[in-house]
């Protein structure tokens, strides 16, 4: 409805006081709330990705999905294929590309942005989308 592409279901939860060391592969859905050493990349593009990092999640490594929500700590390249979502706690080290990005007011990234072109356009010249939060009362 409205154009808005629907979520892949959340199948997968790294909980709080969890650490995982290695690199991780994961399809449709993930949330984590512990900590994470290593780079996180989603499956195949054509299925469709969700990877939510909550306020109490640490992860140092390079990230890979489709639609990328932050509201943690992130130390290393952040790469959204479609939208990317930093909340106000939002913290990035790293260089961060996404298609469209909506930052909250509070969220940092201390790193280079890199808009991508959407894969539907490719050949046109086409700003990519920018939301600005307004803070609500």
């Amino acid at each position: 409805m409205f154009g808005k592409k629907a979520q892949p279901p959340i199948k997968s939860l790294i909980a709080q006081g969890t650490r995982i060391e290695g690199n991780m592969k994961f399809t449709e859905g993930l949330r984590i709330d512990g900590e994470v050493f290593g780079d996180i990349q989603a499956g195949p593009e054509e299925n469709g990705s969700l990877l939510v990092i909550s306020e109490a999640a640490v992860v140092q490594g390079a990230i890979l999905a489709d639609h990328v929500i932050i509201n943690g700590t992130v130390r290393g390249p952040v790469h959204a294929r479609e939208l990317l979502e930093l909340q106000p706690k939002a913290r990035i080290e790293g260089d961060v590309s996404y298609v469209s990005l909506e930052m909250h007011q509070g969220a940092t990234i201390s790193g280079q942005l890199r808009p991508l072109i959407a894969q539907g356009a490719a050949g046109e010249e086409e700003k990519p989308l920018l939301k600005l939060a307004t803070k609500s009362a």
